[in-house]
């Protein structure tokens, strides 16, 4: 599953409001609950966490942004089961 928002992956903090921080290349669907992220809310995590689905999450902003962040030439996140 692809999900494009508005920053360029799954962050610590909101990077708008914290400069410190830290992008995820890889988290875990577990790691995004308990850290209580807010990239999505909690009950869609632990849906794709229960139906194994992989989930991608990358910025709607640079051009070509879908086919950048679906071939990996674009900065992302992969949330895994």
């Amino acid at each position: 599953m692809l999900k494009a928002t508005q920053v360029d992956g799954v962050y610590s903090a909101d990077p708008k409001r914290d400069p410190g921080a830290t992008r995820y290349d890889r988290i875990t669907h577990d790691e995004a609950i308990a850290r209580d992220l807010k990239v999505m809310d909690t009950a869609a995590f632990a849906l794709a966490r229960e139906s194994r689905l992989s989930i991608v999450v990358g910025s709607v902003h640079a051009p070509s942004s879908i086919t950048a962040i679906i071939t990996g030439e674009a900065p992302c996140t992969l949330v895994v089961p």
